[in-house]
């Protein structure tokens, strides 16, 4: 357990700024499960989910680096979300698994060649005596443009994504899981995500694409 608790080079819980973010939004709570609320929350919505914003760059993916961006993909925000949890004294290490996401935009399926996200990222945080999985990535307003059930989590069942859409068509499935980690395997998951979409590396540009624009146009 102890493991789940330390600062790593990209969990780095102990940065002021990953500090002073969890603690804000932990202020009043006392609890490990209500900070773990307010924390998941945080990250949810104050940290926007980009697909585009993947930068191969070790530094990109450390936490702090995550929130002062301001936005991540999947991965880079379950690596905030642990690295709050931990700030605050809580066990959190990260999950992963291929899901086939049967939501997408145009552009992204078209960069990726495939509607499976490989390593796709998520949190598991320990609470009143078991590991919880928690899914921070997609932002409410992100959801509203897809016409998604926002996620949520009450830090006794496990969040993952819903299966379904508002309109009960077919949203996400989980095709192979990966296992749980206490720190990010980042050199291997950009292995595998470069041989699953070379395309998409050849052709990112991460200051003009707008993921959430894109989801409003197609969805409207």
């Amino acid at each position: 357990m102890e493991s789940n608790l330390l600062a790593t080079y990209y969990i780095d819980k102990d940065h002021p700024e990953i500090n002073s973010f969890a603690s804000l939004a932990c202020n009043g709570q006392a609890s490990d499960l209500d900070k773990a609320l307010k924390l998941y929350y945080a990250v949810r919505d104050k940290i926007r989910y980009n697909p585009f914003s993947i930068e191969p760059a070790k530094s990109a993916m450390k936490a702090s680096h995550i929130l002062k961006k301001g936005e991540g993909y999947c991965v880079a925000k379950a690596v905030l979300l642990t690295a709050c949890a931990r700030s605050q004294g809580i066990p959190a290490r990260l999950g992963f698994a291929d899901v086939k996401n049967h939501l997408n935009t145009k552009k992204l399926r078209e960069m990726m060649g495939t509607d499976l996200f490989v390593w796709h990222g998520y949190s598991e945080i320990y609470l009143n005596g078991k590991w919880v999985k928690a899914t921070p990535a997609f932002n409410l307003s992100l959801c509203q443009n897809f016409n998604v059930r926002p996620l949520e989590f009450d830090g006794i069942n496990d969040s993952i994504f819903h299966p379904f859409d508002m309109g009960g068509n077919q949203h996400m499935e989980y095709v192979v899981d990966h296992g749980s980690f206490t720190d990010l395997p980042w050199e291997h998951i950009m292995a595998e995500c470069i041989k699953a979409y070379p395309r998409y590396f050849e052709l990112l540009d991460r200051n003009t694409q707008d993921f959430s624009t894109q989801a409003l146009e197609e969805n409207q």
